[in-house]
């Protein structure tokens, strides 16, 4: 006999419960975009591997190591989206869609990298995407951390994550910075871990969220990012802290939290819980006001986030039943033609219903409890006779008798 089929690695099949905390997710991040004025849009699943390498950096792990890339049938080089927001940059030049500026975009689903699988992260995961494109004031960056703590917030789970918020300054204070660590990690260099040696020549910025402890001292007396803020990058993140606090959302300065490409600029962010083992981030996001740029696009200032669906799921409370209000428990021949109709006519008036359709009475009524539904409605032969159908209130027992015709309005009025 042949070996059946096997889920590739780094994969997943979800399904049940599962399934329903990652509707859960989805349906507030929905209902969370359009209280916001966000667009959705719908991305390709894959683009040019140039789109990625020259927006997330050639000398980037996920560049290097983790793309799923490969050659067409013509030829050309394709790489399975790592994240949204090169696709959407990429969309925002050759769609036109400057021309809605500022344009606030929201989309969701899976994206891809080869990295090694472990609780929470796999090689085909799920995101959400928040951006604004093309609006360079601080409120911009207010308003897209307030959505992001409101998504929390909805999905209750708020309470139990912190937001880390600090600022790149602009162009001039990231370069008077990133040289100040440069010299300070190059004086050092014998001390560091290999991953950091390496990174001191494409990416310093990296090395201060060093995961190595060896690093770590040598980081903690590393240079900040305030000894070299210039006076108008001092007066934007004040503004956004300002923002964020008339808005209610507290926030924890974090010094350290960096963005290692050159096009971030301004305001970085991450909102982190420890209910995942080691603290890690749930949604983060910054200022990528250069990135546009560096595709070959006009300067535009912008600023997103994006989170892990998986993740957000593992957190939040188990979802509850999946939204039934009746199960139809037919019996007999006659009735079970009947409940077709009863079923299509309760769904038609916008009753969520599920047919019990197998086995005898109990198994029936057991399908029915199992369905998580709110009523039972049980028809049979004698009650078809009289124009009617029984309907069993799950939660307390109580059955009673209802017309047909009314069962409708008798499931929607309680």
């Amino acid at each position: 006999m042949s070996k059946s089929p096997q889920r590739i690695r780094g994969t997943q099949d979800i399904f049940g419960e599962d399934a329903d905390r990652f509707q859960t997710v989805v349906a507030a991040f929905e209902r969370v975009r359009r209280l916001y004025g966000f667009r959705r849009v719908e991305m390709p699943v894959f683009e040019a591997t140039q789109v990625f390498a020259r927006s997330i950096g050639e000398t980037t792990d996920i560049v290097s190591k983790e793309m799923y890339s490969f050659e067409d049938r013509g030829g050309d080089s394709l790489t399975l989206r790592p994240e949204f927001t090169a696709g959407i940059c990429r969309a925002y030049l050759s769609e036109g869609w400057q021309q809605y500026a500022a344009v606030k975009i929201a989309t969701h689903g899976p994206a891809f990298r080869y990295e090694r699988p472990q609780k929470g992260r796999y090689r085909q995961f799920h995101q959400l995407d928040a951006e604004i494109i093309g609006a360079g004031e601080p409120a911009a960056d207010v308003e897209i951390i307030a959505m992001g703590a409101q998504l929390l917030g909805e999905l209750g789970i708020g309470e139990r994550i912190e937001l880390k918020l600090n600022t790149l300054g602009d162009p001039a204070t990231r370069d008077a910075w990133r040289d100040a660590l440069v010299e300070h990690f190059r004086a050092r260099q014998k001390d560091l871990s290999e991953e950091s040696r390496a990174r001191l020549e494409k990416n310093p910025l990296r090395i201060l969220d060093s995961k190595e402890h060896q690093d770590w001292p040598i980081v903690d007396s590393s240079p900040v990012v305030d000894d070299f803020l210039t006076p108008d990058a001092a007066d934007y993140f004040g503004r956004v802290t300002a923002g964020l606090d008339a808005a209610g959302i507290k926030w924890t300065r974090d010094p350290r939290l960096v963005r290692g490409l050159d096009y971030y600029r301004h305001t970085a962010f991450e909102f982190v819980t420890e209910d995942l083992g080691a603290q890690s981030a749930v949604l983060a996001g910054g200022r990528y006001d250069g990135l546009i740029e560096s595709m070959g696009g006009p300067h535009t200032p912008a600023v997103g986030w994006a989170a892990g669906i998986e993740r957000l799921s593992m957190l939040i409370e188990q979802p509850g039943a999946t939204g039934m209000d009746a199960a139809l428990v037919p019996l007999g021949e006659a009735a079970e033609a009947a409940a077709v109709r009863i079923a299509a006519d309760l769904r038609r008036a916008g009753i969520a219903c599920e047919m019990a359709y197998r086995g005898n009475m109990k198994r029936r009524m057991q399908k029915a409890n199992a369905s998580g539904a709110r009523y039972a409605i049980i028809v049979g032969d004698d009650e078809l006779a009289r124009g009617e159908a029984a309907v069993k209130d799950l939660q307390t027992g109580e059955q009673r008798s209802v017309a047909i015709d009314r069962l409708a309005e008798a499931v929607r009025g309680g």
